[in-house]
């Protein structure tokens, strides 16, 4: 089978959650011998660096990428306001990628082409005009939803109605782009729930993000008297700057005088973060390896209020055996069990209430950490889930 996965942002270097997703898509396709090519953007926020591209991934994927200018222009977005357009779809279009695509659709003969997320169709009449592969949509979330959250999650009036227009045209959108694809793989349960309220007849599979779990091994935590509580997560991303925000002006100031340190990671962490910073509340910004970052701390904190989809790095945690206290909307997508191998907590109360109750009952944070990696090793092992897609690309 010859896939070609076009993507949003380079998968490699593994520096946020959408590109470990994309990434652990492509290694898992040619861990299953699939004739896999590779067409990316590149852009200010995700730039494509060859040097920090695996040279066995790189050879084998025959990776290459456009640059496309992403930043929000002014005068587009505003003309986007009187048209139909969805601005936050339209930028991620470029004439030189839609060449280059049709470039790559002329030279080969592919089965499949595989569009990682929603930014990725607007290039589907160029895949049509030039291919007779299927077009099969890795959904990593209902976009709408994240700003539908957002809108309502905000009290600047002017901001709150800009946000809703962009969620209308968004939803419009993607209801629109289901009757063009031959099939979704939705990240989430709750997404594909979403998906088949529309009644589209487009095929439809759950195809969760996964890990390859030889690459989180179990840390061995030293015995502390402190609780060590961690959130990692790229703040230009409104959804982690506003979980933070949260944590921040409302949660730590009530843990100040209990045996607790706040550990804080993530790229682009703002100015006003880093002066918070005290001898227990470690501001880290970026740190070279999640993974070697989170396997140091205890508890995983992350309070998210708006986003959709499934969130990578709770994924990754649960992996590495940690206790997790997040939302119901963190938490979506996971098939958890509260109070089991996570902990759901909506509100400041009950998340001080949670994290006081592991202080006073430290056995819970080893109790729900390994039920985590139990669940982890059932649902979410990346070698199941290539599986579950390939089987999904030869039914349709």
């Amino acid at each position: 089978m010859k896939v070609l996965q076009l993507c949003n942002k380079p998968p490699q270097p593994l520096i946020d959650g959408g590109c470990i997703a994309i990434n652990n898509i492509a290694n898992g396709l040619l861990h299953e011998n699939i004739d896999l090519k590779i067409l990316t953007i590149a852009t200010q926020k995700h730039p494509f660096i060859p040097e920090k591209i695996e040279s066995e991934f790189a050879k084998k994927t025959k990776i290459e990428s456009v640059f496309v200018d992403t930043r929000i222009n002014v005068i587009d977005a505003f003309s986007a306001l009187v048209t139909s357009d969805s601005y936050n779809i339209s930028r991620f279009f470029s004439p030189d990628f839609n060449k280059r695509l049709k470039e790559i659709l002329n030279e080969d003969a592919f089965d499949v082409v595989h569009l990682e997320s929603l930014f990725m169709t607007p290039y589907i009449d160029t895949i049509r005009k030039n291919s007779s592969a299927k077009i099969v949509l890795r959904s990593h979330n209902l976009e709408h939803l994240i700003w539908e959250r957002l809108a309502n999650s905000t009290e600047n009036t002017a901001k709150k109605f800009y946000l809703k227009h962009l969620a209308s045209k968004l939803k419009k959108y993607e209801y629109d782009v289901i009757k063009e694809l031959d099939g979704i793989a939705a990240i989430s349960f709750d997404d594909t729930k979403k998906y088949k309220s529309l009644k589209e007849d487009c095929p439809l599979l759950t195809i969760p993000f996964g890990i390859t779990l030889k690459n989180y091994p179990l840390p061995e935590l030293e015995p502390n008297n402190e609780l060590e509580l961690f959130h990692i997560g790229a703040m230009d991303w409104e959804p982690n700057k506003e979980a933070v925000n949260w944590i921040l002006d409302d949660i730590w100031p009530k843990l100040k005088k209990k045996k607790v340190n706040l550990n804080l990671a993530g790229r682009h962490m703002p100015g006003y973060i880093h002066q918070e910073a005290t001898d227990r509340l470690i501001v880290h910004g970026e740190v070279d390896s999640a993974v070697e970052f989170m396997s140091k701390y205890d508890v995983m904190i992350a309070p998210l209020l708006s986003g959709s989809g499934m969130r990578v790095k709770i994924i990754e945690a649960m992996g590495l055996g940690k206790t997790v206290i997040t939302t119901r909307v963190g938490a979506e997508g996971i098939d958890y069990q509260d109070g089991e191998n996570i902990i759901i907590a909506n509100t400041s109360g009950t998340i001080i209430h949670a994290i006081n109750r592991l202080i006073e009952n430290p056995q819970e944070i080893k109790r729900i950490g390994k039920n985590a990696r139990h669940l982890i090793e059932k649902k979410y092992d990346n070698n199941l889930i290539i599986n579950n897609l390939l089987n999904f690309y030869k039914e349709i």
